[in-house]
């Protein structure tokens, strides 16, 4: 079944494709200039640190709604083990199975193709099983780090949590963005909070994946507009699932990495920062959050930190 015509319309409106040339494989990244980066900065005043990622564990938020995502299975292969002989210094280490999505994490740009082709046009098949990602894999964000801007819809609109039923719309960010006093620009990195991550930190797995709120189809539109360079959300599916639209299953998935070449993040925990922001008054701040550079990789983990 092909994707209906109005998808494609508003992908013809967002691409990006050749805009910083057709070998590109980092999209919106481009945006995040030496600029940038140095207002970022300026962005910190107090120098407070809030992390925004969820631990790795092995009851953590996949409950397998997602084919092979696997939460993290932890062993120990060393124990406290002399090495080199009786009475010397002894090392412990451990090894992870996982999912490279399967906590807070960055997608790349191959995450997701639709037509037969990736970002820029390359061709869905240069994935294999076991090169992954021949071209925009996660291993080429050798660097993430810009201003971030809190866009806290939840807060915005007077809840705690949206229901699992609400689409962000432009005007949901619109109002976010007024609450926030700032203007989002482009190089920034968006934040949007939905709440939806309160449900899994009170130990609601199930109602955290399903359903919930998440990106509308009309917003790919509005950053695009402003020229972000990547958006991440508290969520596990990013946009509103189930879908608006019967007919179309993740299509901001496919307007943000496909078309516009514009990295989005999921699980991140908005929580703290949600509070610090709005005690401080302060909604932009400088962001770190280089995913771990997996060569090939479709995703990654990353362990974001907010500085204020």
């Amino acid at each position: 079944m092909s994707l209906p015509a109005a998808f494609h319309d508003i992908a013809t409106r967002v691409n990006n494709w050749g805009r910083w040339g057709a070998d590109d494989e980092i999209g919106t990244l481009n945006l995040i200039t030496d600029q940038v980066v140095r207002e970022a900065a300026a962005a910190v005043r107090t120098g407070r640190r809030v992390p925004l990622a969820i631990a790795l564990e092995q009851d953590g938020v996949q409950t397998g709604m997602i084919p092979g995502r696997v939460n993290p299975l932890h062993a120990m292969v060393q124990i406290n083990q002399e090495l080199f002989g009786p009475g010397t210094v002894a090392t412990s280490d451990d090894i992870v199975t996982m999912s490279l999505q399967t906590g807070t994490h960055w997608d790349a740009l191959t995450h997701a193709s639709h037509s037969g082709k990736l970002y820029n046009g390359r061709p869905a098949e240069s994935i294999t099983a076991h090169g992954g990602a021949e071209f925009s894999g996660i291993g080429t964000v050798r660097h993430l780090v810009s201003r971030g801007v809190l866009l806290d819809v939840a807060r915005a609109r007077g809840v705690d949590r949206l229901d699992g039923g609400h689409a962000v719309t432009p005007e949901d960010l619109e109002a976010a963005q007024e609450l926030a006093g700032t203007e989002v620009r482009a190089g920034d990195i968006v934040l949007v909070r939905t709440g939806q991550i309160r449900l899994y930190l009170s130990g609601d797995r199930n109602g955290y994946t399903y359903p919930s709120p998440g990106l509308s189809v009309r917003t790919p539109e509005w950053f695009h507009a402003r020229d972000v360079a990547a958006v991440a959300n508290d969520t596990v599916t990013f946009e509103i699932f189930p879908p608006e639209s019967e007919d179309l299953w993740l299509p901001v998935h496919a307007l943000h990495l496909v078309e516009m070449g514009m990295p989005q993040g999921q699980n991140w925990n908005l929580e703290e920062l949600s509070t610090a922001c709005a005690e401080a008054d302060q909604y932009s701040f400088l962001l770190s959050a280089t995913p771990e550079p997996v060569k090939g990789g479709t995703g990654a983990p990353v362990a974001p930190v907010a500085l204020l």
